[in-house]
C-alpha cells in the first residue's frame, strides 16, 4: 500500500457485498478498522485560499514570520488578523526561522542528535542524504509530500504524499529509500517525525550517521529548501490539482523529469540522475561520530 494516503484507501473498502468484513478488508489495505468511521472536515473556500497565498509567500521569502506575512496580506487587502496567521502557520507547519516547513515541533521525550554538516561537503553520491515535508496545495485542499534527497546529486531518492501529517507516509518513504541504497549520514530538522523511535531505528539499524539541523539555523537543509522552490515554481503553482489522484499523477511526472531529464546549473548542466548514478564515488571519508 506504498505511496497511497489513508483517505484515499478508504475508498477501496467495499461496505456491501463484499466476501471480507469490514475488519478484514481494513487489514489488507492497511488502515485501522475505526478510521472507516472517519469523516473528514473539509476547509472552507476562504481557509483554502489564504494558506495557498501564505505558502507562495513563504517559499518566495522563507525568512517572513507570522508578522511580516499578515502585513504582506493586508497590503493585499487581505482582512486576516496576525493570530489568524499564526494559527495557519502553525498548521502548515511554517515558522520564519526556519528555512522550510517544520511541520511538527519535536517531542520532548524524543532524542535529538547534533548537526553534524557544519564543516562537510557533500562529496559523493551517498555522502549525505536530507530529508523534509512541505505544504502542497490543492484546487480545495493541500496534502504533504516528504522527500529524501541525495545532496552530492541533487536526486530524489524517494518520496510520499499524504493528506495527513500521520506517522506513516514518512516510514514509508524512509523504507523505499533504504531498498535502494545506504546514505553515510542522514540529515533532518527536529521535528516530531524524524525524532520518533520509528524512525531513528531504522537509520540505526543501519549505522547511519544521524545528524539534525540547529534550532533556528537558517541554513541547515538548503538543498531540500531549493527543491521545494523548484517544484513548487516550476510545477505546483502553475497547475490546479483537483484532486489527491491527480496531485500524485502530476508530482510524479514531474519529479520524475526532475531526476531524469532537468537540467541543472550547479551540476554542469546535467540531469540528477546522471551524478547519481553514473559519476565516481570519489575518496571515501572517515564518519563522523553522533
Amino acid at each position: 500500500m506504498d505511496g497511497y494516503p489513508r483517505v484515499e484507501r478508504l475508498s477501496w473498502v467495499e461496505r456491501e457485498e463484499s466476501e471480507l468484513t469490514l475488519t478484514a478488508q481494513a487489514a489488507l489495505v492497511g488502515i485501522s478498522r475505526s478510521s472507516l468511521y472517519y469523516t473528514p472536515r473539509l476547509p472552507s473556500a476562504k481557509e483554502v485560499t489564504l494558506k495557498h497565498r501564505i505558502d507562495a509567500i513563504y517559499t518566495a521569502h522563507p525568512y517572513y514570520g507570522s508578522r511580516r506575512i499578515a502585513a504582506q496580506l493586508h497590503q493585499e487587502t487581505v482582512g486576516i488578523s496576525r493570530q489568524t496567521v499564526q494559527q495557519y502557520m502553525r498548521e502548515m507547519g511554517i515558522v520564519g526561522i526556519h528555512p522550510g516547513p517544520n511541520l511538527s515541533k519535536r517531542n520532548q521525550q524524543h532524542a535529538i542528535y547534533p548537526y553534524l554538516l557544519k564543516h562537510v561537503r557533500a562529496s559523493y553520491p551517498n555522502h549525505i542524504w536530507g530529508i523534509d515535508i512541505t505544504y502542497i496545495r490543492l484546487r480545495g485542499s493541500w496534502m504533504y509530500l516528504v522527500a529524501i534527497l541525495d545532496w552530492y546529486s541533487r536526486y530524489v531518492i524517494s518520496w510520499q504524499l499524504d493528506q495527513t501529517l500521520e506517522m506513516a507516509f514518512v516510514l514509508d518513504a524512509v523504507d523505499q529509500a533504504l531498498t535502494q541504497a545506504t546514505p553515510l549520514i542522514w540529515n533532518s530538522d527536529q521535528g516530531s517525525h524524524f525524532t520518533s523511535p520509528q524512525y531513528i531505528d531504522r537509520l540505526k539499524v543501519k549505522q547511519i550517521c544521524i545528524s539534525m539541523d540547529g534550532k533556528g539555523r537558517a541554513l541547515d537543509n538548503i538543498f531540500t529548501e531549493r527543491l521545494w522552490r523548484t517544484i513548487k515554481q516550476e510545477e505546483v503553482y502553475r497547475k490546479e490539482y483537483d484532486s489527491p489522484r491527480a496531485c500524485r499523477q502530476e508530482l510524479s511526472q514531474y519529479l520524475a523529469f526532475y531526476n531524469e531529464r532537468r537540467l541543472h546549473q550547479s551540476l554542469g548542466y546535467q540531469a540528477p540522475e546522471v551524478w547519481y548514478r553514473h559519476r565516481p564515488q570519489g575518496e571515501i571519508v572517515e564518519p563522523p561520530t553522533n
